[in-house]
C-alpha cells in the first residue's frame, strides 16, 4: 500500500489497537485520519499515548505537543521543552515518554489526559551526548534508557538513580538507532558506515562485536524476536538479519533509491509504503519477487 503524503515524513507511529498510523510532515501537520497544524515548524517525532486515545509530537521549535486524537485538540504543549531541537521520542509507558535533542540531552516528561499545569516540566534529564541523539529504546525491567548518538556513542541512563550509568568510548562512526536483543543480553546499533555494531550486558564501554552488512548507512533498526531484526538501508533497501549468528537472512523490499530513515515510516519521499511481512516470514525468499503484490 502506498500513501501520498504531499510532504516529507520525519517519523511515524501505528495506534496500538486501531488501524490508524500518524506520520510528522516537515510543515509542521501531523498527518492522521485527519491532518492537524501542530507546530510552527517541522515535526520530527511522534508517538502514541494512553493507548492511542492521544498523540505526542516533537519539533525544531523546542516544544513538545500532547494532543487529543479524535477531536484533534491539544492537551498540553511544553513550549521549551529543550534547550535544542526535538529529534528523537519513544515511549516508557503509557504516560510517559523520553525525548532526545539536536545537543544530546535526553529528558523524561509525563502526560496526563487532563493536563496539569503542575506537570509542565521534566521529571528527568540527563546530558548523555555531545551531539544529537539519533534514537533511544528503554529497558522495562531494569529502568534503563538506552540511547545513541552522532558522537559515536552508546549511553545507558539508570531511571532508578536518575544518573547515565555508563557510555561507550567514542568511535569516529556515527551510531543512529539502537535495539535490545537475545534477552537482554546484547545491544545491536547501526552505523553511518553500514555496520552492526554489537555491546554485550554489563560490557558497554566497548563494542564486543561487529558485523559488516552494507556499504550504506544503517538508518533503520526493527527487533522482529531475540534473533532475527529488521534493516533499513541508505540505498533504500530493507532486509531480515540475523543476529548471532549473523547472517543476511533475506531482503525483504526495496524503497526505490531513497533512503530509508525509519522502518514503518516515510522516507525522502512524500509517499508512506506499508508491507506485510507475515507472507515473507512463512514463506522466506519471495520477497522481493513478489514485492508488487505485497505493496497491493
Amino acid at each position: 500500500m502506498e500513501v501520498n503524503l504531499e510532504k516529507l515524513a520525519f517519523d511515524i507511529d501505528f495506534h496500538p489497537s486501531e488501524n490508524l498510523i500518524s506520520a510528522e510532515l516537515i510543515n509542521g501537520d501531523l498527518f492522521l485520519v485527519l491532518e492537524v497544524h501542530m507546530h510552527t515548524e517541522s515535526c520530527r517525532a511522534v508517538r502514541f499515548i494512553h493507548e492511542g486515545r492521544a498523540i505526542v509530537t516533537g519539533s525544531p521549535n523546542r516544544s513538545i505537543l500532547a494532543t487529543d486524537v479524535e477531536t484533534g485538540s491539544t492537551i498540553a504543549r511544553l513550549e521549551d521543552a529543550h534547550g535544542d531541537a526535538v529529534n528523537r521520542i519513544i515511549n516508557l509507558t503509557e504516560s510517559t515518554i523520553a525525548s532526545g535533542d539536536d545537543e544530546g540531552c535526553i529528558k523524561i516528561a509525563a502526560f496526563s489526559l487532563v493536563w496539569d499545569t503542575r506537570q509542565r516540566s521534566c521529571t528527568n534529564s540527563f546530558d548523555a551526548h555531545e551531539d544529537y541523539v539519533s534514537d533511544m529504546t528503554f529497558a522495562s525491567d531494569s529502568m534503563r534508557l538506552l540511547g545513541t548518538s552522532g558522537d559515536g556513542t552508546f549511553s545507558v541512563c539508570n531511571l532508578r538513580r536518575n544518573k547515565i550509568q555508563t557510555q561507550s568510548e567514542f568511535s569516529e562512526d556515527e551510531l543512529l538507532n539502537v535495539v535490545i536483543m537475545k534477552k537482554g543480553c546484547k545491544v545491536v546499533c547501526g552505523s553511518q558506515s553500514g555496520t552492526l555494531v554489537l555491546y554485550s550486558c554489563g560490557y558497554f564501554k566497548d563494542c564486543s562485536d561487529h558485523f559488516d552488512l552494507s556499504p550504506n548507512s544503517v538508518d533503520a533498526l526493527l527487533k522482529l524476536n531475540e534473533d532475527r531484526i529488521i534493516t533499513g538501508s541508505e540505498n533504500g533497501l530493507i532486509s531480515l538479519v540475523g543476529i548471532l549468528p549473523y547472517r543476511i537472512i533475506q531482503p525483504i523490499a526495496e524503497h526505490s533509491e531513497y533512503p530509508i530513515e525509519h522502518l514503518g515510516t516515510g522516507n525522502s519521499e512524500v509517499s508512506l509504503h506499508i508491507w506485510d511481512l507475515d507472507d515473507i516470514l512463512q514463506n522466506p525468499g519471495n520477497a522481493l519477487n513478489n514485492q508488487a503484490a505485497v505493496e497491493q
